[in-house]
């Protein structure tokens, strides 16, 4: 079993627990904007996921980072988790639980999460109908774009939606071309 398997059957229940907490105090679209937040500062400072991470600082050093970086941003029920999770070590894991919860929230909502990939930005118009057609497609209430510009696709977009991926990139229809031809294109 890879590590990252072990992560998410660790951060799973975790995911839950925090998910049916907040279900219960009626705060899910507060909870997940908290969570939504937190992920985003963690995907900017890679210096407070390493300090998180390090079974070397003490559990007290980690509540005071968390508290003076998102402790009066945040609803008390998503700090108290947070504590938690420091308490039982398992804050280093925050990136993969926060994803896990946003995943299972946007089901719980019948949202669906599209992950695309696009050699050049999209339009507005651009993005309506491509959330229409995965909407179609996906028979979701609602879809949430998240979109990244990648110019090494060279041309087209890639679509994932859960283990599901439409690759229209030029990247990628070179890839098949030489996988045909038992060639290697990076």
């Amino acid at each position: 079993m890879s590590s990252n398997n072990v992560v998410i059957k660790i951060a799973q229940p975790y995911a839950v627990a925090l998910l049916d907490l907040a279900k219960t105090k009626k705060v899910t679209e507060k909870v997940s904007q908290d969570i939504q937040s937190i992920q985003n500062i963690l995907a900017q400072s890679d210096k407070l996921k390493i300090f998180l991470a390090n079974p070397l600082k003490t559990v007290e050093a980690k509540k005071e980072v968390i508290i003076a970086t998102v402790g009066d941003q945040i609803n008390e029920n998503t700090l108290s988790f947070l504590m938690i999770l420091v308490d039982r070590k398992r804050i280093g894991m925050l990136d993969a639980i926060a994803s896990k919860y946003l995943e299972l929230a946007y089901q719980m909502e019948s949202l669906t999460i599209a992950n695309i990939n696009t050699s050049i930005a999209l339009s507005p118009d651009q993005e309506t109908l491509l959330t229409e057609k995965i909407k179609v497609m996906t028979k979701a209430k609602e879809v949430k774009l998240i979109i990244s510009v990648e110019p090494e696709l060279i041309g087209g977009f890639t679509i994932q939606i859960g283990s599901k991926v439409i690759d229209t990139s030029i990247r990628g229809q070179l890839r098949q071309m030489a996988s045909h031809l038992d060639v290697v294109v990076t």
